[in-house]
């Protein structure tokens, strides 16, 4: 990497925006997306917009079955549809899942008719204005980015196994830069509610978790991984961080910009070389950017633990 390069990317402006992206695709490895993928079966959560729909519709196009895990139908009907239209790909499904609600996940792993699973990305978020519980008397943005995923991860284990190896890839976002893992008020029930930092911190520790399952699963035909995708023009961002979208708009990479890594750690060989990793633009990344964000082992412990009580799901 140039000095230039060093120090564009230690202005986070400059490395998370589209300049950033197209500046880093200098680097990337010709042909490493010139793959088929026909018969892997690629689970998307979020799937009907944004970087979700742009990795469905990239997995697509290179021949996986795709199953799109929405929560809403219309919109997942719609994208699903779009997809078929511009890859000709017709083994797509449409398949109503509510990551938040833990019974719900339960219940889709156990009828799932897919006998392994390939690829599970985890992309499903939300930014909620104020504090809501899920029925399972969880704070959703926790129940969304962390307990959700960990409860569906482990439901798919075995199906996962089977791919070998099979690729579970959590789409985290730069914000947990800013956060330090922390489990002390998890559910926001003892200090006033703000949205940003509830993201920022599930955020956080979804690379944890990627980590952890990562090494417990070392060698067992499962690789985890984590991802952040810069700052992508999505329809969750405009609606969720309107003042953030009116000042960047201009400067935010596309959502297929924003999704290439997450398509990249799924169907390119390199990719399932290595595991626990956290990616930006195809390359590993540092977890921690500055001092006071790094947890310590019994952090890491307190989420395994948290994570194992509150889903069943050990």
């Amino acid at each position: 990497m140039s000095l230039l390069d060093a120090a564009l990317d230690a202005s986070i402006v400059f490395s998370f925006d589209r300049t950033g992206f197209r500046r880093h695709a200098r680097s990337f490895v010709p042909g490493d997306l010139d793959v088929r993928l026909d018969g892997a079966v690629c689970l998307v959560t979020g799937a009907n917009s944004g970087i979700g729909l742009a990795t469905a519709r990239a997995l697509a196009a290179r021949g996986a079955a795709v199953r799109l895990l929405c929560r809403r139908e219309a919109a997942g009907r719609e994208a699903l549809e779009a997809i078929a239209a511009e890859t000709g790909n017709r083994d797509l499904r449409l398949d109503l899942l509510d990551v938040s609600d833990l019974a719900t996940v339960r219940r889709y792993a156990a009828a799932l008719p897919d006998p392994r699973v390939d690829v599970l990305v985890h992309n499903a978020g939300v930014l909620p204005a104020a504090r809501e519980v899920t029925p399972d008397g969880l704070e959703r943005t926790f129940a969304t980015h962390v307990a959700g995923p960990w409860a569906l991860t482990l439901a798919l284990e075995e199906r996962l196994r089977r791919a070998a190896p099979g690729r579970v890839i959590f789409v985290s976002s730069g914000g947990m830069y800013t956060q330090r893992l922390s489990l002390d008020d998890v559910d926001w029930s003892r200090r006033p509610y703000d949205g940003v930092t509830a993201y920022a911190q599930t955020k956080r520790m979804q690379v944890v978790l990627a980590e952890l399952l990562a090494e417990r699963w070392r060698g067992q035909g499962i690789v985890v991984h984590a991802m952040h995708p810069g700052w992508a023009d999505t329809p969750a961002v405009r609606s969720s961080l309107p003042r953030f979208w009116r000042l960047t708009r201009r400067i935010l990479r596309t959502p297929e910009e924003g999704a290439d890594t997450v398509v990249w750690l799924a169907a390119a060989r390199a990719a399932a070389e290595r595991t626990g990793e956290l990616w930006f633009d195809r390359r590993p990344r540092p977890t921690h950017l500055l001092r006071r964000t790094r947890e310590d082992p019994a952090d890491r412990a307190a989420l395994l633990e948290a994570c194992a009580r509150l889903t069943g799901a050990p």
